[in-house]
Protein backbone atom coordinates (compact mmCIF):
# COMPACT_ATOMS: atom_id res chain seq x y z
CA UNK A 1 0.00 0.00 0.00
CA UNK A 2 1.76 3.19 -1.23
CA UNK A 3 0.20 5.63 0.92
CA UNK A 4 0.79 3.56 4.29
CA UNK A 5 4.58 3.73 2.85
CA UNK A 6 4.53 7.19 2.17
CA UNK A 7 3.47 8.19 5.65
CA UNK A 8 5.88 5.40 7.20
CA UNK A 9 8.68 7.13 6.14
CA UNK A 10 7.72 10.17 6.89
CA UNK A 11 6.67 9.10 10.38
CA UNK A 12 11.00 7.47 10.70
CA UNK A 13 12.41 10.65 9.09
CA UNK A 14 10.68 12.54 12.17
CA UNK A 15 8.45 14.39 9.98
CA UNK A 16 5.57 13.24 10.63
CA UNK A 17 3.11 11.15 13.60
CA UNK A 18 0.95 8.59 13.75
CA UNK A 19 -1.55 10.14 15.93
CA UNK A 20 -4.79 7.22 15.60
CA UNK A 21 -6.20 4.20 14.75
CA UNK A 22 -9.79 3.14 13.91
CA UNK A 23 -10.83 -0.05 13.64
CA UNK A 24 -7.96 -1.86 14.79
CA UNK A 25 -6.82 -4.25 17.78
CA UNK A 26 -4.61 -2.19 19.32
CA UNK A 27 -4.42 1.50 19.88
CA UNK A 28 -1.89 3.26 17.22
CA UNK A 29 1.10 3.63 19.56
CA UNK A 30 1.44 -0.44 19.68
CA UNK A 31 1.14 -0.96 16.30
CA UNK A 32 4.41 -1.80 13.69
CA UNK A 33 4.05 -1.71 10.43
CA UNK A 34 3.43 -4.87 9.28
CA UNK A 35 -0.03 -4.90 12.02
CA UNK A 36 -0.92 -1.79 9.71
CA UNK A 37 -0.91 -3.05 6.25
CA UNK A 38 -2.82 -5.65 7.37
CA UNK A 39 -5.55 -3.97 8.70
CA UNK A 40 -5.86 -3.05 5.21
CA UNK A 41 -5.39 -6.37 3.47
CA UNK A 42 -7.62 -8.71 5.31
CA UNK A 43 -10.53 -6.49 3.74
CA UNK A 44 -8.80 -5.70 0.58
CA UNK A 45 -8.80 -9.86 -0.37
CA UNK A 46 -12.30 -10.03 0.24
CA UNK A 47 -13.06 -7.92 -2.99
CA UNK A 48 -10.87 -8.73 -6.26
CA UNK A 49 -12.47 -6.66 -8.63
CA UNK A 50 -12.46 -3.29 -7.37
CA UNK A 51 -9.67 -1.54 -8.68
CA UNK A 52 -9.17 1.13 -6.13
CA UNK A 53 -9.37 0.00 -3.02
CA UNK A 54 -7.71 2.87 -1.28
CA UNK A 55 -8.96 6.19 0.25
CA UNK A 56 -6.48 8.91 0.68
CA UNK A 57 -7.51 12.58 2.38
CA UNK A 58 -5.86 15.00 3.55
CA UNK A 59 -7.78 18.07 6.06
CA UNK A 60 -5.50 21.19 6.50
CA UNK A 61 -6.25 24.27 8.33
CA UNK A 62 -5.44 27.61 8.55
CA UNK A 63 -1.80 28.12 10.01
CA UNK A 64 -3.53 30.74 12.38
CA UNK A 65 -5.06 28.00 14.38
CA UNK A 66 -3.16 25.93 17.19
CA UNK A 67 -5.02 22.29 17.56
CA UNK A 68 -3.97 19.95 19.83
CA UNK A 69 -3.31 16.00 18.89
CA UNK A 70 -6.97 15.40 20.57
CA UNK A 71 -8.76 17.95 18.77
CA UNK A 72 -7.19 16.51 15.27
CA UNK A 73 -8.38 13.38 16.60
CA UNK A 74 -11.55 14.12 16.72
CA UNK A 75 -11.86 16.55 13.49
CA UNK A 76 -10.47 13.24 11.71
CA UNK A 77 -13.09 11.02 13.34
CA UNK A 78 -15.92 13.31 12.57
CA UNK A 79 -15.15 14.18 9.57
CA UNK A 80 -15.00 10.04 8.22
CA UNK A 81 -18.21 9.50 9.73
CA UNK A 82 -19.95 12.28 7.84
CA UNK A 83 -18.16 10.86 4.75
CA UNK A 84 -19.51 7.52 5.53
CA UNK A 85 -16.22 5.52 6.66
CA UNK A 86 -16.84 5.50 10.70
CA UNK A 87 -16.67 1.77 10.70
CA UNK A 88 -13.72 1.54 8.66
CA UNK A 89 -10.53 0.85 9.49
CA UNK A 90 -7.95 3.60 8.94
CA UNK A 91 -5.27 6.08 10.40
CA UNK A 92 -4.36 9.32 11.09
CA UNK A 93 -1.09 11.31 10.06
CA UNK A 94 0.01 14.04 11.43
CA UNK A 95 2.24 16.01 9.47
CA UNK A 96 5.16 18.52 10.99
CA UNK A 97 6.82 19.88 7.28
CA UNK A 98 4.54 22.97 6.59
CA UNK A 99 3.78 26.09 7.50
CA UNK A 100 0.03 25.38 8.13
CA UNK A 101 -1.47 22.50 10.17
CA UNK A 102 -3.11 19.50 8.82
CA UNK A 103 -3.64 16.08 8.91
CA UNK A 104 -3.45 12.89 6.61
CA UNK A 105 -5.92 9.63 6.97
CA UNK A 106 -5.33 6.90 5.32
CA UNK A 107 -8.25 3.93 4.69
CA UNK A 108 -9.41 0.94 2.60
CA UNK A 109 -12.60 1.07 0.53
CA UNK A 110 -13.67 -2.48 0.82
CA UNK A 111 -16.33 -3.34 3.49
CA UNK A 112 -16.26 -6.44 6.13
CA UNK A 113 -18.66 -8.21 3.61
CA UNK A 114 -16.57 -7.59 0.83
CA UNK A 115 -18.57 -4.90 -1.03
CA UNK A 116 -16.73 -1.45 -1.76
CA UNK A 117 -17.66 2.21 -0.50
CA UNK A 118 -18.78 4.45 -3.58
CA UNK A 119 -15.94 7.23 -3.90
CA UNK A 120 -17.62 9.01 -6.98
CA UNK A 121 -17.74 12.82 -6.39
CA UNK A 122 -16.93 12.01 -2.91
CA UNK A 123 -15.21 14.99 -2.66
CA UNK A 124 -17.58 17.51 -4.09
CA UNK A 125 -20.59 15.77 -2.35
CA UNK A 126 -20.17 14.20 1.08
CA UNK A 127 -16.42 15.84 1.85
CA UNK A 128 -17.39 19.41 0.73
CA UNK A 129 -20.97 19.42 3.22
CA UNK A 130 -18.44 17.32 5.89
CA UNK A 131 -16.20 20.49 5.64
CA UNK A 132 -18.62 22.96 6.27
CA UNK A 133 -20.03 21.33 9.19
CA UNK A 134 -16.85 20.65 10.88
CA UNK A 135 -16.16 24.10 10.17
CA UNK A 136 -19.13 25.75 12.13
CA UNK A 137 -18.96 22.73 14.70
CA UNK A 138 -15.25 23.25 15.56
CA UNK A 139 -15.01 27.04 15.55
CA UNK A 140 -11.96 26.32 12.03
CA UNK A 141 -11.52 29.65 9.97
CA UNK A 142 -13.70 28.69 7.19
CA UNK A 143 -12.19 28.11 3.67
CA UNK A 144 -13.89 30.86 1.87
CA UNK A 145 -12.28 33.03 4.27
CA UNK A 146 -8.95 32.25 4.58
CA UNK A 147 -7.96 33.60 0.57
CA UNK A 148 -8.84 37.07 2.33
CA UNK A 149 -7.10 36.46 5.85
CA UNK A 150 -3.89 35.74 4.14
CA UNK A 151 -3.84 39.28 2.46
CA UNK A 152 -3.34 40.90 5.72
CA UNK A 153 -0.21 42.21 6.53
CA UNK A 154 1.86 39.92 8.23
CA UNK A 155 3.57 41.31 11.52
CA UNK A 156 6.72 41.91 12.61
CA UNK A 157 8.75 39.49 14.68
CA UNK A 158 9.37 40.86 18.19
CA UNK A 159 12.86 41.06 18.72
CA UNK A 160 13.08 41.89 22.14
CA UNK A 161 10.63 38.59 23.03
CA UNK A 162 12.52 36.38 20.85
CA UNK A 163 16.20 36.66 21.80
CA UNK A 164 15.21 35.76 25.35
CA UNK A 165 15.42 31.96 25.03
CA UNK A 166 16.31 29.30 21.93
CA UNK A 167 12.53 28.49 22.24
CA UNK A 168 10.71 31.80 21.41
CA UNK A 169 13.61 33.04 18.23
CA UNK A 170 12.98 29.50 16.90
CA UNK A 171 8.65 29.29 16.68
CA UNK A 172 9.40 32.84 15.47
CA UNK A 173 11.68 32.66 13.18
CA UNK A 174 9.42 29.28 11.93
CA UNK A 175 5.70 31.00 11.54
CA UNK A 176 7.67 34.28 9.83
CA UNK A 177 9.77 32.27 7.47
CA UNK A 178 7.05 29.92 6.79
CA UNK A 179 4.73 32.74 5.96
CA UNK A 180 6.92 34.36 3.70
CA UNK A 181 8.36 31.04 2.03
CA UNK A 182 4.31 29.49 1.14
CA UNK A 183 2.96 33.20 0.09
CA UNK A 184 5.41 35.38 -1.27
CA UNK A 185 7.02 35.46 -4.59
CA UNK A 186 10.73 36.06 -5.49
CA UNK A 187 13.38 34.68 -7.46
CA UNK A 188 16.62 34.96 -5.63
CA UNK A 189 18.13 34.36 -2.31
CA UNK A 190 18.56 38.75 -2.05
CA UNK A 191 14.55 39.41 -2.84
CA UNK A 192 13.68 36.49 -0.41
CA UNK A 193 16.16 38.34 2.44
CA UNK A 194 13.96 41.70 1.06
CA UNK A 195 10.95 39.98 1.66
CA UNK A 196 12.05 38.92 5.21
CA UNK A 197 13.89 42.03 6.45
CA UNK A 198 11.42 43.89 6.94
CA UNK A 199 9.54 41.62 9.40
CA UNK A 200 13.25 41.35 11.64
CA UNK A 201 14.80 37.96 9.73
CA UNK A 202 17.54 36.85 7.31
CA UNK A 203 18.53 33.79 5.66
CA UNK A 204 21.99 34.01 5.99
CA UNK A 205 24.38 31.59 3.74
CA UNK A 206 27.33 32.79 6.40
CA UNK A 207 31.52 33.52 5.31
CA UNK A 208 32.22 31.90 1.56
CA UNK A 209 34.88 30.39 3.28
CA UNK A 210 33.05 28.88 5.97
CA UNK A 211 31.99 25.31 6.25
CA UNK A 212 28.04 26.36 6.08
CA UNK A 213 28.43 28.00 2.94
CA UNK A 214 30.49 25.25 1.43
CA UNK A 215 27.90 22.93 1.91
CA UNK A 216 25.48 24.83 0.72
CA UNK A 217 24.15 25.14 4.55
CA UNK A 218 21.17 27.80 5.75
CA UNK A 219 20.63 29.42 8.68
CA UNK A 220 18.26 32.00 10.21
CA UNK A 221 18.77 34.81 11.73
CA UNK A 222 16.96 37.50 13.85
CA UNK A 223 17.74 41.22 13.10
CA UNK A 224 18.21 44.31 15.43
CA UNK A 225 16.65 47.42 14.78
CA UNK A 226 19.78 48.41 12.82
CA UNK A 227 20.20 45.19 10.62
CA UNK A 228 22.94 43.42 12.96
CA UNK A 229 22.14 39.86 13.19
CA UNK A 230 21.26 38.47 16.74
CA UNK A 231 20.05 35.56 18.97
CA UNK A 232 20.34 32.15 17.90
CA UNK A 233 20.96 30.84 14.47
CA UNK A 234 17.92 28.04 13.28
CA UNK A 235 18.75 25.67 10.78
CA UNK A 236 16.75 25.78 7.75
CA UNK A 237 16.03 22.51 7.72
CA UNK A 238 14.47 22.02 11.53
CA UNK A 239 11.91 24.54 10.30
CA UNK A 240 8.76 23.11 9.49
CA UNK A 241 8.52 24.37 5.38
CA UNK A 242 12.43 23.49 5.18
CA UNK A 243 13.32 26.23 3.43
CA UNK A 244 16.90 25.01 2.73
CA UNK A 245 18.69 26.60 -0.60
CA UNK A 246 17.60 23.53 -2.73
CA UNK A 247 14.02 24.31 -1.50
CA UNK A 248 14.33 27.60 -2.37
CA UNK A 249 15.93 27.86 -5.45
CA UNK A 250 13.35 25.09 -6.75
CA UNK A 251 10.62 28.15 -6.07
CA UNK A 252 12.47 30.65 -7.50
CA UNK A 253 12.53 29.17 -11.22
CA UNK A 254 8.37 28.54 -10.74
CA UNK A 255 7.68 32.11 -9.17
CA UNK A 256 9.36 34.03 -12.15
CA UNK A 257 6.19 33.22 -14.06
CA UNK A 258 3.98 33.83 -10.79
CA UNK A 259 5.02 37.38 -10.38
CA UNK A 260 4.48 38.65 -13.79
CA UNK A 261 0.87 39.94 -13.68
CA UNK A 262 1.89 41.87 -10.88
CA UNK A 263 4.63 43.69 -12.61
CA UNK A 264 2.75 46.57 -14.38
CA UNK A 265 1.26 47.35 -11.36
CA UNK A 266 4.37 47.76 -9.70
CA UNK A 267 5.72 49.97 -11.85
CA UNK A 268 2.27 52.78 -12.16
CA UNK A 269 3.04 52.37 -8.18
CA UNK A 270 6.49 53.56 -8.32
CA UNK A 271 5.88 56.01 -11.31
CA UNK A 272 3.65 58.05 -9.21
CA UNK A 273 5.87 57.92 -6.64
CA UNK A 274 8.42 59.52 -8.75
CA UNK A 275 5.85 61.64 -10.68
CA UNK A 276 5.65 64.04 -7.25
CA UNK A 277 9.34 65.07 -7.90
CA UNK A 278 11.07 63.43 -5.22
CA UNK A 279 14.40 65.58 -3.68
CA UNK A 280 16.12 62.01 -2.75
CA UNK A 281 15.86 58.02 -3.02
CA UNK A 282 14.72 58.91 0.42
CA UNK A 283 11.52 60.75 -0.45
CA UNK A 284 10.91 57.93 -2.93
CA UNK A 285 11.07 55.23 -0.33
CA UNK A 286 9.04 57.37 2.64
CA UNK A 287 6.34 57.67 -0.40
CA UNK A 288 6.11 54.24 -1.56
CA UNK A 289 6.07 52.87 1.55
CA UNK A 290 2.09 54.45 2.42
CA UNK A 291 1.17 52.23 -0.74
CA UNK A 292 2.75 48.91 1.11
CA UNK A 293 5.96 48.84 -1.21
CA UNK A 294 9.30 48.05 1.04
CA UNK A 295 12.37 49.01 -0.57
CA UNK A 296 15.51 47.51 0.17
CA UNK A 297 18.46 49.54 -1.48
CA UNK A 298 21.92 47.39 -1.85
CA UNK A 299 25.28 48.42 -1.39
CA UNK A 300 29.01 47.17 -1.75
CA UNK A 301 31.57 47.19 1.33
CA UNK A 302 32.83 50.46 0.28
CA UNK A 303 29.29 52.21 0.53
CA UNK A 304 28.14 52.52 -2.71
CA UNK A 305 24.76 52.18 -4.41
CA UNK A 306 24.76 49.33 -6.46
CA UNK A 307 20.77 48.07 -6.53
CA UNK A 308 17.08 48.86 -5.15
CA UNK A 309 14.41 45.96 -4.38
CA UNK A 310 11.07 46.34 -4.03
CA UNK A 311 9.11 44.11 -2.04
CA UNK A 312 5.12 44.60 -3.32
CA UNK A 313 3.04 43.36 -0.06
CA UNK A 314 -0.30 43.87 -1.47
CA UNK A 315 0.57 41.37 -4.25
CA UNK A 316 3.33 39.42 -2.17
CA UNK A 317 5.48 39.57 -4.79
CA UNK A 318 9.35 40.97 -4.89
CA UNK A 319 11.05 42.59 -7.38
CA UNK A 320 15.03 44.14 -8.63
CA UNK A 321 14.11 47.60 -10.23
CA UNK A 322 16.79 46.35 -13.52
CA UNK A 323 14.29 43.91 -13.47
CA UNK A 324 11.01 46.01 -14.19
CA UNK A 325 12.73 48.17 -16.25
CA UNK A 326 16.45 50.72 -16.70
CA UNK A 327 14.57 53.53 -15.16
CA UNK A 328 13.16 51.85 -11.79
CA UNK A 329 16.75 50.75 -11.72
CA UNK A 330 18.87 52.61 -8.70
CA UNK A 331 20.70 54.48 -11.83
CA UNK A 332 17.24 55.08 -13.17
CA UNK A 333 15.88 56.33 -10.44
CA UNK A 334 19.06 58.85 -9.26
CA UNK A 335 19.38 60.49 -12.75
CA UNK A 336 15.72 61.15 -12.90
CA UNK A 337 15.71 62.88 -9.20
CA UNK A 338 18.88 64.70 -10.67
CA UNK A 339 16.96 65.66 -13.66
CA UNK A 340 13.98 67.28 -11.50
CA UNK A 341 16.41 69.28 -9.48
CA UNK A 342 17.90 70.81 -12.06
CA UNK A 343 15.11 71.64 -13.85
CA UNK A 344 13.87 73.36 -10.52
CA UNK A 345 16.96 75.36 -9.99
CA UNK A 346 16.93 76.40 -13.90
CA UNK A 347 13.06 77.37 -13.17
CA UNK A 348 14.13 79.72 -10.06
CA UNK A 349 16.73 81.32 -12.15
CA UNK A 350 14.28 82.44 -14.87
CA UNK A 351 12.07 83.44 -11.97
CA UNK A 352 14.36 85.75 -10.56
CA UNK A 353 15.28 87.12 -14.16
CA UNK A 354 11.86 88.44 -14.97
CA UNK A 355 10.61 84.99 -15.75
CA UNK A 356 6.95 85.27 -13.41
CA UNK A 357 6.58 88.71 -15.89
CA UNK A 358 6.92 86.81 -18.83
CA UNK A 359 4.51 83.92 -17.55
CA UNK A 360 1.61 86.28 -17.00
CA UNK A 361 2.15 88.01 -20.43
CA UNK A 362 2.27 84.44 -21.80
CA UNK A 363 5.57 84.96 -23.04
CA UNK A 364 7.82 82.05 -23.69
CA UNK A 365 10.62 81.08 -21.26
CA UNK A 366 13.94 81.78 -22.59
CA UNK A 367 16.35 79.10 -20.98
CA UNK A 368 19.13 81.61 -22.03
CA UNK A 369 23.02 82.29 -20.04
CA UNK A 370 21.76 85.29 -18.28
CA UNK A 371 19.70 82.83 -16.08
CA UNK A 372 22.83 80.09 -15.89
CA UNK A 373 24.73 83.42 -15.03
CA UNK A 374 22.23 84.39 -12.26
CA UNK A 375 22.19 81.00 -10.65
CA UNK A 376 25.59 80.73 -10.97
CA UNK A 377 25.85 83.72 -8.95
CA UNK A 378 24.00 82.98 -6.35
CA UNK A 379 25.98 80.08 -5.04
CA UNK A 380 29.32 81.59 -5.45
CA UNK A 381 31.41 82.21 -2.22
CA UNK A 382 30.30 85.97 -1.13
CA UNK A 383 34.06 86.04 0.19
CA UNK A 384 35.90 85.02 -3.16
CA UNK A 385 33.65 88.06 -4.94
CA UNK A 386 35.19 90.52 -2.39
CA UNK A 387 38.98 89.45 -3.01
CA UNK A 388 38.72 89.33 -6.93
CA UNK A 389 40.59 92.87 -8.30
CA UNK A 390 38.27 94.46 -10.76
CA UNK A 391 40.04 95.90 -13.28
CA UNK A 392 39.42 99.98 -13.34
CA UNK A 393 41.81 100.95 -16.30
CA UNK A 394 39.36 102.66 -17.67
CA UNK A 395 38.76 105.31 -14.95
CA UNK A 396 42.73 106.08 -14.14
CA UNK A 397 43.70 109.51 -15.89
CA UNK A 398 46.10 110.20 -18.52
CA UNK A 399 48.91 111.78 -16.56
CA UNK A 400 49.00 109.05 -13.63
CA UNK A 401 49.48 106.63 -16.58
CA UNK A 402 51.81 108.37 -18.32
CA UNK A 403 54.09 108.55 -14.71
CA UNK A 404 53.72 105.23 -14.16
CA UNK A 405 55.53 104.50 -17.70
CA UNK A 406 58.04 107.15 -17.23
CA UNK A 407 59.39 105.78 -13.87
CA UNK A 408 59.38 101.88 -15.20
CA UNK A 409 61.50 103.02 -18.30
CA UNK A 410 63.79 105.21 -15.95
CA UNK A 411 64.35 102.57 -13.78
CA UNK A 412 65.36 100.23 -16.55
CA UNK A 413 67.80 102.91 -17.61
CA UNK A 414 69.73 102.92 -14.37
CA UNK A 415 70.04 98.85 -14.59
Amino acid sequence: MDALNYHEKKVQQGKAACIAANGYLHDHDMLNFYQKLEGFENLNRRNDRATTKTIHVSLNFDPSEKLTTEQLNSIAETYMQKIGFGEQPYLVYRHDDAGHPHVHIVSTTIKADGSRINTHNLGRNQSETARKEIEKTFGLVQAEKQKRLSQQPIAPVDVEKAVYGKTETKRSISNLVGMVFGKYKFTSLPEFNAALKQFNVVADRGKEDGRIYKHRGLVYRLLDAHGNKIGVPIKASSIACRPTLDNLEKKFALNEQGREPFKASLKNVIDEAVASKPASLKEIIAALEKTQVYTVLRQNAEGRLYGITFVDNKNRCVFNGSDLGKQYSIAGLQTKIAGEQKTSVTEEGLEKDGGAGRRERGEPLNYNKHATLDAQTKSSNILEILLTPEQQNGNVPYQLLNKKRKKKKKQILNQ
